[in-house]
């Protein structure tokens, strides 16, 4: 276990290109998201850096970023510390995620061909191995890649862009519950897959919306120490 509480093999290598605030920048956003950091632990610069092979000053322009968009609390002679979302915040947030996810699946009930079928089922049998296998953190890269999909096959460009501006918030409340909703999750996603098949845009739109509300629910019924 590293000194700031990160899991063996949890930093991910910084890629080449870009600037290098940008890349670590990505690198503390991942962690965070992840989870690997977890809400309220402190964040020691010069530990970071450590850990990220950069000097402290990326580091910093990084953590103020974060501090910016709502993902890191800086406090006076303290320090800075992950945000802790109140559950108000991941209300708002799940509830507005249900908005778009919705229309999204209704979208693609009208749309979708069928290699877009095709690679919902292909990603949902992703997902029911990795609950199978009890890997959380591949299920929910999956889940994100499922409804990302969805989104994609909406055909949608601005629903997409309002989407992604939520996606990164939506993995870091799912990731605590993702264990809980396990095998009933993907249960969802295939009636969802069945009625875009079936190009039923009501069925869709409810299925998707009772799959969100279902994932809203567990978050708030969750243990508090996740």
């Amino acid at each position: 276990m590293l000194s700031t509480g990160l899991p063996q093999g949890s930093v991910p290598k910084l890629e080449r290109p870009g600037p290098l605030r940008d890349r670590v920048y990505e690198a503390l956003l991942e962690l965070i998201t992840t989870r690997a950091l977890q809400p309220g632990q402190h964040l020691v610069e010069s530990e970071l850096a450590g850990h990220l092979g950069v000097s402290r000053q990326p580091v910093r322009e990084a953590l103020q970023r974060l501090n910016t968009e709502g993902w890191v609390d800086l406090r006076p002679a303290q320090g800075a510390f992950v945000h802790e979302p109140t559950e108000a915040e991941a209300d708002q947030l799940l509830t507005v995620r249900t908005l778009l996810e919705a229309e999204a699946a209704r979208l693609a009930a009208a749309n979708a061909g069928t290699s877009g079928i095709a690679d919902l089922e292909e990603l949902c049998a992703r997902g029911e191995a990795a609950v199978a296998a009890d890997d959380v953190d591949a299920a929910v890269a999956t889940n994100a890649r499922f409804h990302a999909k969805v989104m994609d096959l909406a055909g949608n460009t601005v629903l997409a862009e309002l989407a992604a501006q939520v996606d990164r918030r939506v993995r870091w409340y799912y990731t605590p519950v993702a264990r809980q909703r396990g095998q009933q999750s993907w249960i969802e996603h295939r009636d969802l897959i069945a009625a875009i098949a079936a190009r039923d845009e009501q069925r869709a739109t409810d299925v998707m919306r009772a799959h969100t509300e279902h994932t809203r629910r567990t978050y708030h019924a969750r243990p508090r120490d996740q």
